[in-house]
């Protein structure tokens, strides 16, 4: 290995032109590594990742050569082909979030999509080769690197349908908007939900959950999103720049709030006699909830295996899709930040690994 790589460098020094693939329709496969492609590159001793050495902006980040992890008792060691990129992945880095981020130097990134390397001990169900997909804890992270190691009970095998960027596009975002309308909103066939920023990474895969369940969707996003957001199954799509959501969806049983402040304020008044209120953004207050009849909760998305093999045979029975608008290769991380940050973005961002 070049002297070179043995040194932390800004992003931008070893970045390479973007991989760049608009998507027409939800998917994005083209030219990307495949889930059961043969198992070569980077040796195991060590890997390329890309740590956040200080908080602040994009040029924190560095793509430096470190050891690379030992999968402990009841863990698997993942060789990762894309990592997901997400909101709270640029929120850590610039410091938003310190009680949860580790001391820096660490790897930053919570999804994943490859295939396993090899078992720790007392693991039963993979084995290397098998490709597979995994939401990493706020508190634990490593996605952004060539190999993590991933509790097995956080670990499922991939949808056989997609790739492995739209595979890594799912966790974290599917897993959250799952948790919010069946684990804490329950909700059921018939019932009226309403999803706001319906076109986002969370927003995208609550519209098509809520309608595969049997709900009227309604959806806030912008205009240029309806087209989109009706191919996903919304029912009603809001303009949020031209309408007030609140004149057109009334008596919702269910709002999954995920822009907070004045939007979140507004909500309250939507919601009907025993509905139901689930905030991604913080705790909705339940004197307002409760003057209304109504309920509510906050919730932070949960690791859980079993429920993403669920999602993945949503997707492999065309229920689900996900929607990967863009992809960056690893070294360009910071690129990746700053897109997602400052641009309109539908679906998700995804970074492709060597």
């Amino acid at each position: 290995m070049r002297s070179r790589f043995m040194r932390p460098f800004p992003i931008g020094i070893l970045a390479r032109r973007a991989w760049i693939a608009p998507v027409a329709g939800c998917l994005l496969a083209a030219a990307a590594p495949g889930m059961d492609a043969p198992i070569s590159g980077p040796s195991e001793a060590t890997m390329k990742a890309v740590r956040v050495h200080a908080f602040g902006g994009p040029d924190v980040l560095h793509l430096d050569t470190i050891a690379a992890p030992t999968p402990a008792a009841g863990e698997v060691l993942v060789r990762v082909r894309a990592a997901g990129v997400n909101p709270v992945d640029w929120k850590i880095r610039e410091g938003y979030l310190k009680g949860m981020a580790p001391t820096p130097p660490f790897v930053l990134g919570f999804d994943v999509a490859g295939v396993v390397e090899r078992a720790g001990p007392s693991v039963e169900g993979f084995a290397p080769g098998d490709p597979v997909f995994a939401y990493l804890s706020l508190r634990r992270g490593g996605g952004y690197a060539e190999f993590v190691a991933v509790p097995a009970k956080d670990l499922a095998r991939a949808p056989k349908s997609i790739d492995a960027n739209a595979a890594a596009s799912v966790p974290l975002a599917a897993l959250t908007a799952y948790q919010a309308l069946f684990d804490h909103a329950g909700i059921k066939p018939g019932q009226r939900v309403l999803v706001h920023g319906g076109a986002g990474g969370v927003g995208h895969f609550a519209v098509q959950l809520a309608k595969a369940r049997g709900a009227t969707v309604y959806a806030t996003a912008a205009g240029e999103d309806r087209d989109f957001l009706k191919a996903l199954g919304a029912d009603v799509v809001i303009d949020y720049r031209n309408e007030r959501f609140e004149e057109i969806a009334k008596d919702m049983d269910v709002v999954l709030e995920s822009i907070g402040g004045e939007n979140l304020e507004r909500s309250y008044g939507v919601l009907k006699s025993g509905g139901f209120l689930v905030s991604i953004v913080g705790q909705p207050d339940q004197a307002k909830l409760a003057a209304r009849g109504a309920r509510g909760a906050g919730m932070l998305v949960q690791p859980d295996g079993a429920q993403l093999a669920e999602i993945a045979s949503l997707i492999d029975a065309g229920k689900l899709k996900p929607h990967v608008s863009r992809t960056f290769p690893l070294a360009d991380a910071g690129k990746a930040h700053e897109h997602l940050r400052t641009t309109h973005t539908q679906g998700k961002i995804v970074l492709t690994v060597p």
